[in-house]
């Protein structure tokens, strides 16, 4: 069977089914192949994100955040709620219903804008032809102008801590704990570990996370990295810098792990559950037959240009499995950007403004370079911070951790970069994302009317502080 399309999307997650929709809005005669399975074996898209990342560890973040608010926070606002429950089995089966109502919505996006559906698994074949192996082993070929590859990203295993049944996950298997672990240990205090390390601290776990580096979110800007420790310890997190796990052991309900200090002393920690989060890498093995034409380097990355065009003419990757960060945001607009470029129109993406997340409580939010990577560039830079403990609306909330840093070019004002660390941070730092799209300074938001009250008033003010003249704060004094 030979079918012959305009465009072929291998891969259904927020690269893929993004890009899938938006071709078929151009008038392409698009398909998409997606081999996820859910746990009863059911085909699903959505990818990695929807299904067992993204959207089920915030339905999980967001249920823990409410318990913990209601068992230790809410007596400052005078509410009395007496002894306080959670049904783990409860919140879990809220998390997957949600994750159907998702990917179920693709499902009915895909035949509202007319995109071809396959179920299986997708490799890419010389000429741009596609083979597909539908999940009964059928195997069919699709003929397509453009191919889309967008198959993402798995989690990283290592050595000495091979996942093993319930007791060694990696991050699908945390969404699915059926009670609360007492001790839980957590392997990477990136992300993911954080996240997840967070969701079963709050519902009581005592919570150790082994990181191997010795600096902690030695990606993000210093200043916020330093404060989200103080306020992590506070919480109960026990972030270990400098352990570097050599072994693991599976004894009955528990796993003892082995790992070296900071100081190279080895160390044993038992757990009853644990996580591996240390980061994850491209989906690609089995992508391509040996004469496609893609080209890929030693990590498994296929080789783009600026517009996620690879090797082979017609032939396109984007997401996880390209350079730059693992964002589903970051997938889902290069979707788009290949999508407009294969209709003809003139696209392009601005990498120097995708943000970055971590959806802690507080959440740390950042876009463009931080002080250390300006430092290295030799850049002359000003910096405006602006804590929520002096914000109003925060205090009403009672969500004062935390602050913004705005950072902008001494020379010439232009916003090079914004830090913000509290409890709306996912969605205070839009502000800065749309104000460096549009090339704005410091002085753009400085003169910019933000309503009162309003936690977005941090982000005015952080900006005023750029050249010391915050109205809420004392301003530093220029050296």
């Amino acid at each position: 069977m030979s079918d012959k399309f305009d465009v072929v999307v291998i891969g259904g997650g927020p690269g893929g089914y993004v890009a899938a929709i938006r071709a078929a809005q151009l008038g392409l005669k698009t398909a998409c192949i997606e081999k996820w399975l859910d746990k009863e074996n059911k085909p699903r898209l959505g990818g990695t994100c929807l299904n067992v990342g993204c959207i089920p560890s915030k339905a999980l973040l967001d249920s823990s955040h409410k318990y913990h608010d209601a068992k230790e926070a809410y007596g400052i606002h005078g509410i009395t709620v007496g002894d306080v429950a959670m049904d783990v089995v409860a919140m879990v089966n809220r998390k997957d219903k949600i994750v159907d109502q998702l990917t179920s919505g693709i499902t009915g996006l895909f035949k509202a804008n007319g995109v071809t559906s396959f179920e299986g698994f997708g490799k890419i074949l010389a000429n741009k032809k596609v083979e597909f192996t539908a999940h009964d082993g059928t195997v069919s070929v699709l003929e397509a102008d453009n191919v889309i590859l967008a198959t993402g990203s798995v989690p990283i295993d290592i050595p000495p801590a091979p996942r093993t049944g319930d007791i060694i996950v990696d991050n699908q298997g945390a969404l699915d704990f059926t009670a609360v672990p007492k001790r839980l240990g957590v392997i990477g205090a990136g992300v993911i570990g954080l996240e997840l390390g967070s969701v079963w601290a709050r519902l009581g776990s005592e919570v150790v996370v082994l990181e191997a580096q010795d600096s902690f979110l030695s990606l993000c800007d210093q200043d916020m990295a330093k404060e989200a420790a103080k306020i992590f310890k506070k919480q109960h997190l026990d972030i270990r810098l400098g352990a570097r796990v050599t072994g693991s052991e599976v004894k009955g309900d528990e796993v003892e792990v082995t790992y070296l200090s900071a100081t190279g002393e080895e160390q044993k920690q038992t757990f009853d559950k644990l996580i591996v989060a240390v980061g994850r890498k491209p989906f690609t093995q089995g992508c391509f037959s040996e004469d496609s034409g893609v080209k890929l380097d030693e990590r498994g990355f296929v080789f783009v240009d600026e517009q996620c065009r690879t090797s082979v003419p017609g032939v396109y990757a984007i997401g996880d499995i390209v350079r730059g960060p693992m964002l589903a945001h970051k997938a889902s607009e290069e979707g788009v950007m290949v999508a407009d470029i294969i209709a003809g129109h003139k696209a392009q993406m601005n990498y120097d403004c995708i943000p970055s997340v971590i959806y802690t409580h507080p959440e740390l939010a950042w876009v463009g370079k931080n002080e250390q990577e300006l430092k290295a560039e030799g850049v002359k830079y000003k910096v405006g911070k602006f804590p929520f403990a002096a914000s109003g609306r925060a205090m009403a909330a009672n969500e004062t951790d935390g602050f913004v840093k705005m950072i902008a070019c001494e020379e010439t004002d232009r916003i090079l970069g914004c830090h913000i660390i509290g409890s709306h941070a996912a969605d205070l730092i839009a502000q800065a994302v749309i104000a460096m799209e549009f090339g704005s300074t410091a002085e753009d938001i400085a003169l910019t009317v933000f309503a009162h009250p309003t936690v977005s008033e941090a982000v005015h003010e952080a900006a005023l502080a750029v050249d010391g003249h915050a109205i809420h704060i004392a301003n530093r004094k220029k050296r």
